[in-house]
Formats: C-alpha cells, structure tokens, sequence
C-alpha cells in the first residue's frame, strides 16, 4: 500500500512517500508561494513520487477547514486558501483516498503511533512551535470533538493581560508560544526594558524566541526570566489539562524541545503545586520523540488513521 502525506504549511510545504509501515521512499520539500503555483507544485511532486493505484492520502494543514468535505478554509498562515476542496482535487486526478486533519490532532497521531506517544492510550500532544494547539487521543481514540474542533489549548487565559496570542491577551498561546514569546519581548520593552543584551544585538520587531533561548543561555537576566515565567505559565496550564483528561502522557513539541532546559524547572515547579497527587504521578511529559519528522509522520498518518476508521 503506497501512502502519501501531504504537509501544507505557510512557508513549505512537503510530500512523502511511505509504506504503512512509516518507512519512507521519497520526499520533497519546497517552498509555499501563491495557490496556484503551490497546488500544481504538489501536484506535480505527487507524480514524482509515482504512487501505485489507488493510494492513500493524508493531508495536513492548520485550521480552520471543513474536514468532513475536504476543504482548507485561509487558515492564518495560508490567508488566501479560500475554500480549497484540496480532498477532491487529489482524488479526481489520482484516484485513491485522501483525508484532510488539522496539524495539531495529525501531530497526535504521529506521536501516538510512532513516536513517544506509542503504547498509551490516553495521550495529549501540543504543538509548542510559532503556536499552541493540542491533539488529544482519549481511550485508545483520537478525539476530536462535534466540530472537529478539541484541543484548542491556546485559547485558554492564563492571566488578565499581557501578550497576545489566539486573539486574546493572557492566553496559554501568548505566554508560551513561539510567537508569543517575542510578542511578550515587544510588550516589555515598551514598558521600559532596555538593558538585555537582546535590544543592543538586533531591531526589536526581528527578536525570535530563538534568540531569547540563546540570550538566556548567555546569562542574561531578562532572557531567562522571560522564559522561566513562560514556564510557569505553561505549568498553569498543563496542570489544568492533567486535572481534567488524566493523560499517561503529555508530548510536548517544538520550542520545548528546543529549550527543555529552561522550562522543564518552572514547569515542574508549578505543577507540584497546582497539580492533583494522583493524575500527576501518572503522567509523564516528554519532548516530541519525531522532532523535525513530525511533520512527515503527522501526514502519513492522517491517511492510516482514515482508513482505519473507514473499516472499523
């Protein structure tokens, strides 16, 4: 059985080629420009890739989409994909299957079957990149709620105020994410900070989360502060997500698996605190095991876990 996973994202995108195995025989990876030029690109790469008849696909992409009918709906990153019925564009020119997740619950998946997830039954994966969304696989099942809309994490409010992220000040997303992270920056440089070394090194607007990591590393103060705060935030709100799911474990993607060791202090800090004695002491937390795989295996992945359900 040829399977072939699709990764859309808003600056590349990528197609593979695996067994059902995972094992893989062919990808390419190029970069996302308008979507025209994106989906004849992919399209082409698919005949690269010479899949056998009647393959199956596995279409990831940020949402939001219309799952059931195959369609990308300008999800943030990709704002002029408009009501692209991605699904039946593949099928109609290469016959076969295709499903169409979103990238957090594909993560999930990928992690569940291949990766630090694989012989648990209750898992819960976030994204912890530019974002934070969450996958969750409850019972041996992905769950992805009525509208194919569970795992929003980002959204939940951690505090009143401060930086932006999902649409709202305070959120989990805000105070953790990537892109919150260099929001926060922003935020605290207008409210007088000028003394990390983070200010005299780069223009303020082009300060990454990257770039606080490598500050904190250095010893500057207000890199590492930064980061320990953002820790225990992400504590607050992992506390929440073991109270409520009782998960075996909890993966957690990539900034955190980037920077493990200037969150995993703060985070344990406050779940101790906050967190009830007996799910915490059930529940692991891991960095992604796929690391920059994930996006591969989370496609492949979609279109196993399609047919499985197909046939259940």
């Amino acid at each position: 059985m040829d399977v072939i996973g699709l990764d859309i994202g808003g600056t590349k995108c990528s197609v593979v080629k695996s067994d059902e195995n995972g094992h893989f025989s062919f990808k390419e990876t190029f970069q996302t420009t308008t979507v025209t030029e994106t989906l004849e690109r992919l399209f082409s790469v698919i005949e690269k890739a010479k899949p056998l008849t009647d393959p199956i696909f596995g279409i990831a992409c940020g949402d939001p989409m219309d799952k059931e009918k195959g369609i990308i709906l300008s999800p943030p990153n990709l704002p002029d994909w408009d009501h692209v019925t991605i699904v039946d564009d593949i099928v109609s020119r290469f016959g076969g299957k295709a499903f169409l997740m979103n990238d957090a619950n594909a993560g999930a998946l990928a992690e569940w079957k291949f990766g630090a997830g694989k012989g648990y039954d209750n898992v819960a994966f976030l994204t912890y990149g530019t974002g934070m969304g969450a996958g969750l696989v409850l019972n041996g099942r992905l769950y992805e709620g009525k509208q194919y809309a569970a795992g929003e994490v980002g959204h939940i409010r951690l505090a009143p105020d401060g930086p932006i992220g999902y649409g709202k000040h305070g959120s989990f997303e805000g105070f953790c994410s990537g892109g919150g992270i260099a929001k926060w920056v922003q935020i605290l440089a207008a409210e007088g900070e000028n003394e990390s070394v983070l200010f005299k090194n780069k223009e303020l607007y082009d300060i990454t989360a990257k770039d606080v990591a490598e500050a904190a590393r250095a010893g500057d103060a207000f890199a590492a502060d930064i980061f320990y705060q953002s820790g225990r935030y992400a504590g607050q709100a992992l506390s929440t997500i073991i109270d409520i799911l009782n998960p075996e474990v909890i993966i957690l993607g990539s900034l955190y698996a980037r920077c493990q060791d200037l969150l995993e202090k703060p985070i344990r800090e406050v779940l101790e605190q906050e967190t009830l004695a007996r799910p915490l002491s059930g529940c692991k937390i891991v960095p992604t095991a796929l690391g920059e795989k994930i996006g591969d295996y989370a496609a492949i992945s979609i279109a196993l876990y399609g047919v499985e359900m197909e046939n259940k």
